[in-house]
């Protein structure tokens, strides 16, 4: 029994694999089915499909299909607001506002929430992703940091992006710093419009992918409006 047995899939066991999976991403453009993104693997066959903006007619929303068009994840983007009411306090959903909310704060972050579908409408929550760069402080730096559902009271991520997706020259690590899969990098295919995704064995291809289409999304790329 190898050791990535013990790997958790995040969307689905049916997207990990006991083998190192090489993926291409390719940006489809705008006017071309509405842009978002196609990826396919070492045979060329699809395997995933990402619907944006420009599909959907809504920003802040995502949508990840499999090989076969049908949708295995809705990703909504929320707006999490520190206010003075809430500042020395935990926050709660209650705090979660939809994106374009008005308030008086101390700061705005920009969260994901990726939910898997049930008949082509959200169901459950499977993982939170915390845009670095707070609306209202700009200079804020940081990784990308992502929490996998349910959360618990000891742990505030799980896993996080390093490196540049602007570049092409990013990973996805675990919480113990283990590579979970290489977007773009030195000897790999890295344009802007096609570039190469490995992912590590056992790991859940339509997660990483569900990573990919938000930092397409952050970065005004081919799933934006």
């Amino acid at each position: 029994m190898g050791a990535h047995t013990a790997i958790a899939p995040v969307v689905s066991k049916i997207f990990c694999s006991s083998s190192q999976a090489v993926l291409m991403v390719r940006r489809r453009p705008p006017t071309v089915n509405g842009g978002g993104l196609v990826v396919t693997d070492r045979n060329q066959t699809a395997a995933f499909r990402v619907d944006g903006c420009g599909t959907i007619g809504a920003s802040g929303q995502l949508i990840v299909r499999d090989g076969d068009g049908s949708a295995i994840l809705f990703i909504h983007k929320k707006v999490k607001v520190w206010s003075p009411a809430t500042a020395s306090s935990r926050l709660t959903d209650e705090t979660l506002v939809s994106q374009g909310g008005v308030v008086q704060a101390l700061s705005i972050n920009n969260w994901w929430r990726g939910y898997l579908t049930d008949y082509g409408e959200p169901s459950k929550l499977v993982f939170s992703l915390q845009d670095p760069k707070p609306v209202l402080c700009t200079n804020t730096k940081g990784d990308v940091r992502v929490t996998v559902e349910p959360s618990g009271r000891k742990r505030h991520w799980d896993y996080e992006v390093t490196g540049s997706f602007a570049q092409r020259s990013c990973a996805i690590k675990n919480r113990a710093g283990q590579l979970v899969a290489q977007i773009g990098g030195k000897g790999m295919m890295a344009g802007r419009d096609l570039y190469q995704v490995v992912v590590q064995p056992g790991y859940d291809q339509a997660f990483v992918v569900g990573i990919i289409a938000i930092l397409d999304n952050t970065h005004g790329e081919s799933t934006s409006c």
